[in-house]
């Protein structure tokens, strides 16, 4: 009998214990985790049951390569990430001190200081020492050539005229390309800690969840974001004629000065469409990727898929990308 009450007593101190740890298994907040920011700041962020991330890893699935955890991450992306978090870091160490470092004027509008020089050393200097026989494109250095067919486009600082004026927006863009096409890419936005990733035929992500584009039928339920042409103001009359035209026909327009950031929001819903003229293909490289991985659809304004060499991009969501196609390529025609 005394055994039995033991027992029985023994029993009744793990049952409450049990309870709570199917609660915190259910529930992460009840065990301290931190709130998933993806939903804060409105990604559209497609969440996986715990089979399905099982199977996932175990290459299980129609779709396995496509949802697979970060532990489980391309060589190449984990490569990636690790050169933007290595620009990031600069970025930050001269976040909000503008009269510490040097400013300069690449042209009308364009702007390039030591903090831009120094992260791209840093995204370089990663590059070099685990692949020396990558070529490597880069907005503030001499492209290099490689042997290997591979292909880096870098972005130290995308928005940087944003930086040198305490405007919270701007990223480190990082892709990589092999003889197939782009293969793996990262915009890091260092402010929000948002990473930004995608591979061929791997998905997009952000911060390890996948994302979407968004679901948006009509042109007139879409938010667009742009850029303006500062490098090129001899277009600026058709430039103006789509931006009437998406005026009156979308429901917004943003203007945020990071492209690759733009390309990243609208590959997680945040924009239903982006374009712009006249970019750099660091410019649009890694977030064309990101997009067309949350399935996106980019290319130039005739609908080529040419966008890195003429620097003319539009990316949107399958339904609205062709109401756009159509605006964008109407003041090209008049011009």
């Amino acid at each position: 009998m005394a055994r039995r009450a033991r027992s029985r007593a023994s029993a009744a101190r793990r049952r409450p214990r049990a309870r709570r740890n199917r609660l915190s298994a259910r529930w992460p907040a009840a065990r301290g985790a931190r709130v998933d920011p993806n939903r804060q700041h409105g990604a559209r962020v497609v969440r996986l049951t715990a089979a399905r991330r099982r199977a996932a890893v175990r290459g299980r699935g129609p779709r396995a390569i496509e949802t697979s955890l970060p532990a489980t991450l391309d060589f190449h992306l984990s490569a990636c990430v690790a050169c933007a978090r290595a620009g990031g870091r600069v970025l930050m160490e001269h976040w909000g001190k503008r009269g510490t470092y040097a400013i300069q004027e690449k042209g009308r509008n364009d702007f390039v200081t030591n903090v831009d020089r120094r992260a791209e050393e840093a995204i370089v200097r990663l590059i070099r020492g685990r692949f020396p026989d990558h070529a490597v494109i880069a907005e503030e250095s001499p492209p290099s050539g490689g042997s290997s067919g591979y292909r880096w486009y870098i972005d130290p600082l995308d928005g940087t005229t944003n930086f040198i004026h305490g405007y919270p927006l701007f990223s480190v863009s990082v892709a990589l390309a092999d003889p197939q096409g782009m293969r793996a890419a990262v915009v890091f936005d260092p402010l929000r800690n948002e990473m930004f990733t995608a591979t061929r035929a791997g998905g997009a992500f952000l911060n390890g969840e996948p994302i979407r584009v968004s679901p948006a039928e009509k042109l007139s339920e879409a938010l667009l974001v742009t850029g303006f042409p500062f490098r090129s103001l001899h277009r600026l009359d058709p430039y103006l004629a789509t931006f009437r035209s998406f005026i009156l026909g979308a429901s917004g327009i943003r203007r945020d000065g990071s492209a690759a950031l733009d390309l990243a929001y609208v590959a997680c819903g945040r924009y239903e469409g982006f374009w712009e003229m006249a970019l750099s293909s660091w410019d649009v490289a890694a977030g064309g990727l990101i997009v067309r991985e949350a399935g996106g659809v980019v290319t130039d304004f005739q609908g080529r898929d040419d966008y890195l060499a003429s620097g003319d991009i539009v990316a949107a969501n399958p339904n609205i990308h062709p109401a756009m196609l159509r605006v964008v390529r109407e003041p090209q025609v008049r011009g």
